[in-house]
């Protein structure tokens, strides 16, 4: 805390620097509170017109820079002061998520008026030419594409968790708009904390102009760690100095060891282990857990469990047990709110969902938060949560991303996630993200993170964790086809490879380079001080050394191909011995004579033959056995059944080989190796020899330089190769993608924009293309409105575990149209994969059932119990899911221009019959 004569100080300064920034005073006189040094930090460069980057922990209070741009465009609007210039007067505050943008829409509706404040989301649209208009990324990125009427006036775009732009599927949308938003837009990021902050600033500034870096790493609410080891609770470190250190508490340290040694040993079979084969560790229970934070005044609490029918099963878990963390005036509320929020979903959709136990833990303080559940059972519990009506909720890890649920305790239940590939470990930046919730500003003195131990937990591992700050932000923009089209349409295709170099991807593998391309111009420079040591007086030297590399690279080439001839030839002599052939092994401990026992040949290995030597040692022999292939020098009768264990049999017979007179040792070995000489080896040999440079008395010495420089000139092209591969890398991606657009007749081939071209511009999912060649060549043409929604859910839906069978399709139109549509799929892969390209995803059979039903008006119930999952019915919050994602995309098939009128309008009426029940239930916006 800062002393009465500092904070005496500060409000000096602040009442001098009033006069500079009055739109900043007129703000803070609004919000009613003290602004921290960061937010005003901020707040004075944005009055100052410069764009900002906000970096500051979860529940920091980034967003009142946001609304400061809010009021800085409001103060132009009627009713307001005008400013100066007059020309700022709209702001455009955008989220990663829906339920994000639509929590931001009510916070400034109830700040300045439902007028003033729009919302445009792909399931709302309230108000949208507001002065103020809350939207998701994608819609802005669309708007700028479309050249949209609503940017006029537009001063502000303010970027809330700009981070996002790490995400693998959608954060390539962050970067377009960055890129593309008009010069004349201030703009407004808001991020986690990252470590590469600067860097990103250093992108913004590049592609933007000034902009200013606020970086905050203070929690205004302080955050303790803790570790739960049984029954018992530990602080993880002992004081700040030692978390800094990443020092654990000792005591921690010394019973977790203890415990670990007592179950190695098999010890105890008291409450933490148990198991009739052995110990088996068993940590506390979900409702212990519950029950003891209870106690220690920790509740409101966030219990993460990466798993759905784990959070699930959670709830479960502490109803059987009998918890109750409510009082009957809270349950009564808790019914009233749940009551008026399902009033629109059919009962019979009810039951079916699992309403009546879901109310039931909530009417008990426990509720679950997963992105399986029905959209507005979640917006339920956030709600409840909040008001601290819910006390304890069991999340999977999305609840960690965007909304605002903050509490004032965090339980972590593993250290381990499934990413939906494999199980990995939690990094620091997740691991912060998710403790982050910690701690409610103005609420809570403190907040608390609790790691549940269990036997695979070093607690010096969760330290390591707790204290990192690496949360690295890392691009995931690449080109595709709608961007391409949209980009080409509207500046032209070099400017448009222009943009994409302007990327924070490139800019990132541009950096990446910068040491590799130092390193190239070091080796330069030493390979021309090499060059100088090797020159020779006689003659060019580097002439005299390229022919002692040729002669070099002959005589290996030759060496190679003479032992794979050699092994060849041995393999064969060796498939062609009989029982009594007397042979010369030439080398090796076995080297002499040997008469053939059994020659095992056939098959398909090598042959190795049976001998026994001159020596009486009774063996199989190998191809690498020769040098030159056995030659059959005599042979000599073997009894029939010669026993090689039987040491009198063995001295008989190596007697009879040493009687054959033979030398135990080939003298033909050198004059064999003569014969064979190569006559272009030869020839560069005479070359060398004739040379000036070969009489040089320092010949040896220029060579050790001149082989200095070769090695280095290998290696530095090596360092060139992987240069060329990072610079450049998405203009090349673009060009391919522009390529395969031109074959198809998107684009002419001057780079102009088709009929078809304008129409993918306009479809905005993953699987563009596919969807464009599907309306060109009339794929989804002459189906009803449910076979129309089944057929195109296939290229919108992605299965969250793979599944080895196919999923079955209804029979008729809507697997002929499917089966169109994996035809169209298997070209356009090809032509993908000869481009070098990243393959359009394979269309996903799983989800037509389930929206062909739901079409014909049939059940939830029966809907649900169609799907195509591994784990049982489809989750009734996956299945509004994906029904919205496939109205989406019938909606941009009712727009497009490339589709027949017919399937436009049946596209319309599929809408009609896919939006009922649990589907056209919406939270109030």
């Amino acid at each position: 805390m800062s002393s009465p004569a500092e904070r005496y100080a500060a409000a000096r300064r602040r009442a001098a620097q009033a006069p500079q920034f009055p739109a900043l005073e007129e703000f803070t006189s609004d919000i009613g509170f003290d602004l921290d040094d960061f937010q005003r930090e901020a707040c004075q460069a944005l009055e100052r017109g410069s764009g900002v980057l906000v970096c500051a922990p979860t529940g920091a209070g980034k967003t009142v820079v946001g609304e400061f741009a809010v009021h800085l465009a409001l103060r132009g609007t009627p009713g307001q002061p005008v400013p100066t210039d007059g020309a700022r007067r709209k702001c455009f505050y955008t989220t990663p998520i829906k339920a994000l943008s639509n929590q931001k829409y009510h916070d400034l509706v109830d700040r300045y008026g439902a007028a003033q404040v729009g919302l445009l989301t792909g399931d709302n649209a309230i108000n949208g030419d507001a002065p103020v208009v809350v939207m998701t990324t994608e819609v802005l990125r669309n708007m700028l594409y479309a050249g949209s009427t609503t940017l006029e006036g537009l001063a502000y775009v303010v970027m809330d968790e700009v981070h996002y732009l790490a995400d693998r599927f959608r954060g390539g949308v962050w970067e377009e708009v960055i890129i593309h938003l008009p010069a004349s837009v201030t703009l407004v990021s808001l991020s986690a904390t990252v470590s590469n902050a600067e860097e990103f600033a250093d992108w913004l500034i590049t592609v933007r102009g000034e902009t200013t870096v606020v970086v905050s790493e203070h929690r205004p609410v302080p955050l303790w760690q803790h570790m739960l080891v049984g029954k018992r609770m530990f602080d993880l470190f002992h004081d700040a100095a030692a978390a800094r250190k990443h020092d654990v508490h000792p005591e921690l340290l010394r019973y977790t060891r203890e415990t670990v040694r007592r179950l190695d040993l098999g010890e105890g079979r008291a409450a933490g282990w148990g198991g009739r084969r052995g110990p088996r560790w068993r940590g506390p229970s979900r409702p212990d857990i519950v029950e003891r934070l209870d106690r220690e005044g920790l509740l409101p609490a966030i219990l993460f469990i990466f798993s759905r029918a784990g959070c699930a099963a959670a709830v479960q878990q502490c109803l059987a047990a009998g918890l109750r963390l409510t009082s009957p005036e809270e349950r009564a509320e808790i019914r009233r709110v749940v009551e008026s929020r399902v009033t629109a979903i059919p009962g019979e959709d009810l039951s079916v969902l699992g309403y009546w136990e879901w109310l039931d833990g909530l009417e008990r303080g426990l509720a679950s938060h997963h992105a399986g559940m029905l959209p507005v059972f979640k917006e339920v519990v956030e709600e409840l949560f909040v008001r601290g009506l819910v006390k304890a909720v069991f999340a999977t890890e999305t609840l960690a991303l965007g909304i605002n649920m903050p509490a004032r305790c965090v339980v972590l239940e593993r250290l381990v996630k499934y990413n939906g590939e494999a199980h990995v470990d939690l990094t620091p930046g997740e691991y912060t993200q998710l403790t982050g919730r910690a701690g409610r500003r103005g609420i809570d003195v403190e907040g608390h993170a609790v790691v549940v131990w269990s036997p695979e937990t070093d607690p010096r591992h969760v330290a390591g964790l707790a204290s990192t700050r690496t949360y690295p932000l890392r691009s995931s923009f690449r080109p595709s086809y709608n961007m391409a089209v949209n980009l080409v349409g509207s500046v032209g295709a070099d400017p448009a490879r222009a943009l994409l170099e302007s990327s924070f991807a490139q800019f990132q593998a541009d950096r990446s380079v910068v040491g590799l391309a130092r390193q190239v111009q070091r080796n330069t420079e030493t390979i021309e001080a090499y060059g100088v040591e090797a020159e020779c007086h006689h003659g060019d030297f580097d002439e005299y050394f390229a022919l002692r590399v040729s002669i070099a690279d002959r005589e290996r080439a030759l060496a190679r191909q003479g032992q794979s001839q050699r092994r060849a030839a041995a393999v064969a002599a060796l498939e062609r011995l009989r029982v009594g052939d007397v042979i010369r092994v030439p080398s090796g401990r076995r080297a002499g004579l040997a008469v053939v026992l059994d020659p095992a040949a056939g098959g398909f290995s090598e042959p190795r033959p049976l001998v026994l030597t001159q020596d009486r040692w009774a063996g199989r022999i190998s191809p690498g056995d020769f040098t030159t292939p056995a030659e059959v020098l005599a042979r000599i009768r073997v009894p029939k059944h010669f026993n090689p264990r039987n040491p009198a049999a063995r001295r008989d017979l190596a007697a009879q080989v040493s009687g054959t007179g033979l030398d135990r040792h080939s003298r033909r070995g050198a004059r064999g190796r003569q014969s064979g000489e190569d006559h272009q080896l030869t020839q560069l040999r005479a070359e060398l020899r004739r040379h000036p440079c070969h009489a040089c008395p320092e010949r040896e010495e220029h060579a050790r330089w001149a082989e200095r420089r070769r090695r280095l000139e290998r290696d530095t092209e090596e360092l060139r190769e992987r240069v060329a591969g990072r610079t450049g890398s998405l203009a090349r991606t673009f060009d391919r993608i522009v390529a395969l657009l031109t074959t198809r007749g998107y684009l002419t081939a001057e780079g102009e924009v088709t009929d078809a071209g304008r129409m993918l511009g306009r479809i905005w999912t993953e699987a563009d293309l596919l969807v464009a060649e599907c309306l060109r060549r009339g794929v989804w043409d002459g189906l009803s409105p449910a076979e129309l929604a089944a057929a195109v859910s296939v290229v919108v839906f992605e299965a969250r575990r793979d599944v080895d069978e196919r999923a079955s399709l209804p029979r008729g139109p809507v697997a002929e149209a499917v089966d169109a549509t994996l035809k169209l799929w298997s070209e356009i892969e090809a032509d993908e994969a000869a481009r070098g390209l990243t393959v359009t995803r394979e269309p996903d059979l799983g989800f037509a059932w389930p929206i062909y039903r739901w079409a014909r008006g049939e059940a939830l119930a029966k809907v649900l119990a169609s799907g195509h999952e591994l784990d049982g019915e489809m989750p009734a919050g996956d299945f509004v899911r994906w029904a919205r994602q496939v109205v989406d995309l019938l909606g941009q098939v009712a727009d497009s221009g490339g589709a027949s009128a017919e399937l436009r309008a049946t596209a319309r009426q599929a809408i009609g019959v896919v939006n009922r029940g649990v589907l056209a239930y919406h939270a109030p916006a």
